[in-house]
């Protein structure tokens, strides 16, 4: 039996997705998530043949999740087909610049950082070290979030602050999603007949985390998010771009520990706190269409951040040959692509009414019109992006 596939390990603070994939043919064998690995509830779910199934594991961490999947892949006849395993991880600071194979050197590299994403490295360390313990042998890989934006300016990368800070403790704009950016910015590409190595894309990764990005010629000139995934565009629970000084007011006026600023920022601000409704934007677009005034402005003000950001991308870059929606919203909302769309009308945009309401649900397409400057929904596949990465890398 051939050793066609790579295993995709995703470790986020408390829960683990994985995915078996080949990276030839794009079939994905199995995928799952492992859930509440802090407590003593984690359960383990997956999905194989078109059926889920789940297993409780109790008081299982990041290791027991581990090991949990390795029963489950030897139970489906699956780990015979396993070549290498392929890790996202959030945070590379500016050692990495591209995916690498793991060894000691990049685990100290990655601990390295681990300031930088002190909620994600340290979850991916410990998914990397468990995954050394019990697939042994098996070469392994890390493919950053942050190496696609490795080949920003300086310009686009430094905060207007003493340099010291930059030189001495890379305080800077690092960005995010750049596996999704690298994925969608070619498959983009390669749609619509362009030269990708000779193009202008703007990217929207819109989830409940979002950010957006200037893809000119194949490479990342500029990105939203900073030196964390806080910063820029409006997100589901953060809050993105706000006065630094809201930081003294909260303490100052309020009381608010910095501790307590930085959780309102993350995790009640965003959609959730202008719309005091939901994070989840299809509950608040309901709201909306339905006459809620707050639910439309929360909309409003998500889109008009968005559309500003992609305007000065637009200029950055000097043209635009295609925006490209991804991510949860960026694929399945009509409502926030139209929104968006409308506000960019300056930059030849018209929409599709037809093609932008038919397109969701993991379906690609353009969805402006034809003579139009070109807005094309691709859906993301972070996954099938890091199985690549591995295969290339252990190929040579």
């Amino acid at each position: 039996m051939s050793k066609d596939s790579v295993l995709v390990i995703n470790c986020g603070s408390s829960s683990l997705k994985f995915a078996v994939i080949n990276p030839k043919t794009e079939e994905e064998s199995i995928s799952g998530i492992a859930e509440r690995l802090v407590g003593n509830e984690a359960f383990i779910t997956w999905k194989l043949n078109g059926e889920k199934q789940t297993l409780n594991l109790g008081a299982a961490g990041h290791e027991g999740a581990i090991e949990a999947l390795v029963g489950v892949l030897r139970d489906n006849n699956l780990m015979e087909h396993i070549e290498a395993i392929g890790h996202r991880v959030v945070h590379g600071g500016e050692k990495f610049t591209e995916s690498t194979l793991i060894n000691d050197d990049v685990i100290k590299g990655i601990e390295d950082c681990s300031h930088l994403a002190p909620l994600h490295n340290p979850a991916h360390l410990q998914g990397i070290r468990a995954c050394l313990k019990y697939f042994p042998g098996l070469p392994q890989s890390v493919v950053f979030d942050t190496a696609f934006h490795q080949t920003m300016p300086a310009e686009s990368y430094l905060y207007a602050v003493p340099y010291s800070l930059y030189k001495e403790h890379g305080l800077r704009r690092y960005g995010m999603h750049g596996t999704s950016y690298r994925y969608v910015s070619k498959t983009a590409a390669d749609m619509l007949g362009l030269d990708y190595d000779n193009s202008a894309i703007l990217v929207a990764h819109l989830g409940n985390g979002a950010s957006a990005c200037a893809v000119k010629n194949g490479k990342s000139v500029d990105t939203t998010m900073g030196l964390t995934p806080l910063e820029g565009l409006v997100m589901g629970t953060r809050s993105g771009d706000i006065d630094p000084n809201v930081f003294s007011f909260l303490n100052k006026q309020l009381g608010y520990s910095l501790d307590e600023i930085t959780d309102i920022l993350n995790k009640k601000s965003g959609l959730l706190g202008l719309s005091e409704m939901d994070n989840d934007c299809r509950v608040i677009e309901d709201a909306a269409a339905q006459g809620n005034e707050r639910a439309q402005l929360t909309l409003d003000v998500f889109c008009n951040v968005l559309a500003k950001k992609l305007a000065g991308f637009a200029a950055e870059m000097g043209r635009i040959d295609a925006l490209v929606f991804t991510g949860g919203i960026g694929e399945n909302s009509s409502v926030i692509r139209k929104n968006v769309l409308e506000r960019l009308s300056i930059f030849g945009f018209e929409v599709d009414e037809k093609a932008n309401e038919e397109t969701f649900r993991g379906k690609s397409g353009v969805i402006t019109k034809s003579g139009s400057t070109v807005a094309i929904v691709v859906a993301t596949n972070e996954e099938l992006m890091i199985a690549r990465d591995t295969e290339a890398l252990i190929a040579g």
